[in-house]
């Protein structure tokens, strides 16, 4: 077991050498000279000898001090160096991303080159899957999970905005015609596309739900096609196949390129949400911080680009 002096003394002895002052090491260190004094007198007393001769108005070095301050000061050198390295690697290289297949199609990967050409010394992996990753077994630094948002011990923030929302959407020639959809009860002569993705997290707001809002008559809210990822009723909605009651945070890029429109202003809000969720300890390290910024910068960007929503009983 190493036997050590207090750090602090050792410290206020290095800058004291170097400098030949413990007014500048105060300086240097920000305490007061007498805390430095006092931290020095006390490394000589556990010694059991002089460090410095103390002058009227400075200090000198005596021969024990002099065969001790190169020594020290190559030390708090090489833990600075180590403390840098340590940063700069967390700065740099491999960010793992633990997020949902829907969402890392639809959403993060037409927009992941702006992050990498704004951090090119991060390298994302994006790890897709529908199971809830464990941040330590997994190696995983960030997560985007889609639930309540009720994730304990875990740093935890609310993507978009605090509640998803959910409208018909279509591609612009079905919306077009023929037939036309002009109003909601057109919809009894378009295929319904069902999203079944979020049935294993509890009840959502479904077909059902948005035609009664709607008031819409003559509309049968349980027939259609139905996919159990949202990813590929988004993209039948966008092939013609029909209308899906699609969420708007994973269509706005389709919305923005005009493959997807939105023929109704009807919203549904949900409970459920996209999160951004990390380890208490990680929220500061910077690759962290850098890939949590663009997240919010993006959706930023999207909510400048997007027309607003109308509550439910709207439109």
């Amino acid at each position: 077991m190493r036997r050590l002096p207090p750090l602090n003394a050792l410290r206020a002895f290095e800058a004291s050498g170097r400098l030949l002052s413990f007014a500048r090491a105060a300086d240097e260190l920000g305490v007061t000279p007498a805390a430095i004094s006092h931290q020095v007198r006390a490394l000589e007393d556990q010694l059991g000898m002089p460090l410095f001769v103390r002058l009227t108005r400075q200090v000198a070095l005596t021969p024990a001090g002099q065969a001790l301050l190169p020594s020290l000061s190559e030390g708090f050198d090489r833990l600075v160096a180590g403390v840098d390295g340590l940063r700069a690697a967390e700065a740099t290289g491999r960010l793992a991303v633990s997020v949902a297949p829907s969402f890392a199609a639809k959403w993060l990967v037409p927009r992941i080159e702006r992050f990498t050409a704004a951090n090119p010394d991060i390298d994302p992996l994006i790890a897709a899957s529908g199971r809830v990753a464990d941040f330590v077994a997994d190696g995983i630094d960030v997560a985007i999970r889609y639930g309540f948002g009720r994730y304990p011990g875990l740093h935890v923030e609310p993507l978009f905005a605090e509640f998803e929302t959910l409208t018909p959407m279509c591609s612009p020639r079905l919306r077009d015609g023929p037939p036309p959809l002009d109003v909601p009860d057109d919809l009894r002569r378009h295929t319904l596309i069902h999203d079944d993705s979020s049935i294993a997290i509890g009840p959502t707001p479904d077909w059902g739900m948005w035609l009664r809002l709607a008031g819409a008559t003559g509309v049968d809210a349980g027939r259609g096609l139905r996919f159990s990822f949202i990813e590929h009723a988004l993209q039948a909605a966008i092939d013609g196949v029909g209308v899906v009651l699609g969420r708007r945070s994973l269509a706005a890029a389709d919305i923005a390129a005009g493959r997807l429109v939105c023929p109704f202003e009807l919203i549904l809000p949900s409970d459920f949400g996209y999160y951004f969720v990390c380890p208490q300890a990680a929220v500061t390290r910077p690759k962290v911080a850098a890939f949590r910024d663009w997240l919010f910068a993006e959706i930023a960007r999207d909510a400048a680009a997007s027309p607003p929503a109308s509550e439910p009983g709207a439109g």
